[in-house]
């Protein structure tokens, strides 16, 4: 059966274990330093505390070191990457070729970063001749895209997005943060200048489109296509979100989670889970009710118009209905929606502006904000981007999982022997010894109750198994030390099948894709990077754009088209607008970035303007 791996972020221990207890197969989390968000780092401690936790249940951590490394820092990632080693990290994701020349050999697999921009089955082949055992692919992929690469590249493991915020750029392959707010995205971070507003110029200098978020792009919901990307050949399954609180991993995970059990039962003997144990929730999972922008499949199903959310970059959430009558300092909402006091209320006010308030108090459908927001009129529709009861339910324990087992107990010479077994799972076997004596009364219940007695353990007992005419005495304590050492057993063999196989050796050393005429693209940084592409057939590559910036440089590589998005691709049936390109996107201090529209790779690309950088760049 192929394995399925529903992969959920962790911005700390507690996210880590909300998201193992809601359902994940494994976990992703940065450590101290060299992680793509660096706002979400953790000790090595926490880490080695979070992998004891999640390999109880056959789960896996991840941890990223996925930025770009100076020269400086190189010492450093070695003795971070023999820490996460002795902590129990089972993979490590990685954008600096560097990173990958210092796991080879060791015991923790390599997984490519997003970040090394894997968009074609060329890169995705190298990237697994060069020793990596999973490739995480571009966001922008579509499942035909994805199914190519698969029959391409059968024997690497492919990593896909599937909830979360989106880059509008592709990954590791934006430098605008870097050139206007000297943060590097390649660092971990990202200013989100695609959050921005711009006005949207032609080459004349005239205004087109005042005032929107022209690279504002809603977030992507995939849950209705884990069916078609498990048959397009990916594996695991990728939530977004290391800058996201435990009530966004819960709801999220579980959500997915319960997905994934429905694709697996309507293949019986197809898939399986990639970890152990079953959920029981104490909530019902509702995407609507967690931060989101709006959601998109972005390219799954090829080139849309309804990507982008050019009003605002804020979360809108779920609708609950429109204000029927406005009195004094309070209104009314049509509609079933049922409110509390401090829910988060918007709307949507004159000129597309999103205006959100607080509700502080709810009489049924009569709502009496903070203060009363201006512009609200009978007519406009409501939505909540924060839910006070959903989480509140968050807020407190959601969710128990469990693991199923059964108990089998039998004689033997000297003794008695218990076996505890995981269905279709490891199995552990425990003896004691113990006279022989037969019992004055029948047994059974006894032996059940005391060996089902599993109680804070992550196991439940699904059954005990006696053989036939069984009537040993057995004392109660000796049934409990079993059961004890069966359970101590078990997790130590549940956690010593899935010691990961580390680096995979370089079967041949082919040349490395060509980056162009941009070789900052390569993300070069430091000394034992630059030596591993000359190794690979490009030698003198250019530093990195973070060590010496490029003027006129690409900025950014994007499959989402503004010109689509307005309604103008002619390739794809719109109208022409007569306008005079080249276009230029413009910020309110002036600052300007030219937009080039590639349509025979059907990308746009984003270039740095005259003007358009900042002059205090952060050094390396």
């Amino acid at each position: 059966m192929t394995t399925l791996e529903l992969l959920a972020p962790a911005r700390d221990l507690e996210c880590g274990r909300a998201a193992i207890d809601h359902g994940a197969d494994a976990v992703y989390i940065g450590a101290e330093s060299f992680g793509a968000r660096a706002a979400a780092g953790n000790s090595v401690d926490d880490i080695a505390e979070l992998c004891r936790y999640a390999h109880r249940f056959g789960a896996r951590v991840y941890v990223t070191v996925n930025t770009i490394i100076y020269d400086g820092e190189l010492e450093a990632t070695r003795q971070l990457l023999g820490q996460l080693d002795a902590a129990g990290a089972d993979a490590i994701l990685v954008q600096d070729m560097a990173v990958l020349g210092m796991l080879r050999g060791g015991r923790m697999a390599a997984h490519a970063s997003t970040q090394t921009d894997n968009r074609t089955a060329e890169k995705v082949g190298w990237l697994r001749d060069i020793g990596f055992s999973r490739v995480v692919l571009a966001r922008e992929l579509s499942v035909s895209e994805i199914a190519a690469i698969h029959e391409r590249v059968p024997d690497v493991e492919l990593e896909v997005f599937v909830h979360g915020a989106l880059c509008v750029s592709y990954s590791g392959q934006c430098y605008a943060s870097q050139h206007c707010f000297g943060r590097s995205a390649n660092r971990g971070e990202c200013a989100q200048f695609c959050r921005l507003r711009f006005d949207l110029e032609d080459a004349g200098g005239r205004v087109i489109e005042p005032g929107r978020y022209f690279l504002s792009l809603k977030d992507m919901c995939r849950q209705g296509s884990l069916d078609e990307l498990a048959e397009a050949g990916a594996t695991s399954f990728k939530i977004e979100g290391r800058l996201k609180d435990a009530a966004y991993v819960k709801n999220v995970t579980a959500a997915y989670s319960r997905r994934l059990d429905e694709v697996i039962r309507r293949h019986p003997g197809k898939y399986r889970r990639a970890s152990l144990g079953h959920c029981s929730y104490s909530f019902d999972p509702d995407l609507r009710k967690t931060f989101n922008r709006g959601y998109t499949t972005y390219f799954l199903e090829g080139c849309k118009a309804d990507m982008a959310s050019m009003d605002t970059p804020k979360a809108k959430g779920e609708f609950v209905g429109h204000v029927k009558e406005v009195r004094g300092a309070s209104f009314t909402v049509s509609g079933l929606a049922a409110f509390a006091n401090g829910d988060g209320l918007c709307f949507v006010a004159d000129g597309g502006r999103l205006e959100g308030f607080r509700v502080n108090r709810a009489d049924n459908n009569r709502l009496f904000p903070l203060r009363m927001p201006a512009g609200l009129r009978p007519g406009m529709a409501l939505y909540r981007n924060n839910d006070q009861e959903f989480e509140r339910v968050l807020g407190r324990q959601s969710a128990v999982r469990k693991i199923a087992i059964t108990m089998k107990l039998e004689a033997t010479p000297t003794g008695v022997a218990l076996t505890a077994a995981i269905d279709g799972g490891p199995s552990a076997r425990v003896e004691a010894a113990v006279d022989h004596q037969a019992a004055m009364q029948d047994q059974r219940e006894n032996i059940v109750r005391q060996l089902t007695k599993l109680g804070t353990t992550v196991y439940e007992c699904s059954g005990v198994e006696l053989p036939e005419g069984f009537d040993c005495f057995i004392p109660s304590s000796v049934l409990a030390k079993l059961r004890r050492s069966a359970v101590e057993a078990l997790e130590q063999s549940t956690v010593a099948g899935m010691i990961p196989v580390g680096v995979r050796p370089a079967a041949v050393e082919p040349d490395a894709p060509q980056c162009g005429r941009f070789q900052y693209l390569y993300n070069v940084a430091n000394a034992e990077a630059g030596a591993f592409y000359a190794a690979h057939g490009v030698p003198g590559v250019a530093p990195s754009f973070e060590q010496e910036p490029v003027g006129g440089a690409l900025l950014m590589q994007c499959r989402y088209c503004i010109r689509h998005a307005l309604g103008h691709c002619v390739r794809r049936g719109g109208t022409d607008p007569h306008w005079e390109e080249p276009l230029f996107l413009a910020l309110p201090d002036g600052r300007r970035f030219r937009l080039e529209f590639d349509c025979s790779r059907c990308q746009m690309n984003v270039y740095a303007a005259e003007g358009s950088g900042t002059k205090g760049r952060r050094q390396p």
